[in-house]
C-alpha cells in the first residue's frame, strides 16, 4: 500500500505565490509517476501536473509558465510551486502517486482560494 499526506494550500489574493507538499509511504517504486491533480466546484477533477522519478514534467496548458512541479526521489516527496495566482485557481488539490503495480492512490486534498 502507499499512503499520500498534503500540505501547503490557503487563501491568496490574485497574483500572489503558493507552494504545496506530498509526501508518499510505502510501496513506492521508481517508476512511479507523482503529480496534482484538481477539481474544483461543480467540475471535473483535472490534471495540474506530473513528474517522474528522473525529472520528466508534464503541465497543463492552463499553469505552464506560472506553476513548477519538483520531486525529491530520496524523500518521495513532491513540490508544486504556483505563481502568479488566478481566481480561476481556486480548487482542492489533490497529490497522486500512480504506480503500475500498486495502482492509484490519492491524497485527502488541500483546499486553494485565490480571492481578493
Amino acid at each position: 500500500q502507499v499512503q499520500v499526506v498534503e500540505s501547503g494550500g490557503g487563501l491568496v489574493q490574485p497574483g500572489e505565490s503558493l507552494e504545496l507538499f506530498c509526501v508518499a509511504a510505502g510501496r513506492i517504486f521508481s517508476d512511479d509517476v507523482m503529480g496534482y491533480y484538481r477539481q474544483a466546484p461543480g467540475k471535473q477533477r483535472e490534471l495540474v501536473a506530473t513528474v517522474t522519478s528522473d525529472g520528466n514534467t508534464n503541465y497543463a496548458d492552463f499553469v505552464k509558465g506560472r506553476f513548477t512541479i519538483s520531486r525529491n526521489i530520496y524523500k518521495n516527496s513532491i513540490t508544486l510551486s504556483m505563481n502568479d495566482l488566478k481566481p480561476e485557481d481556486t480548487a482542492v488539490y489533490y497529490c497522486n502517486v500512480k504506480s503500475i503495480y500498486v495502482g492509484d492512490t490519492w491524497g485527502q486534498g488541500t483546499l486553494v482560494t485565490v480571492s481578493s
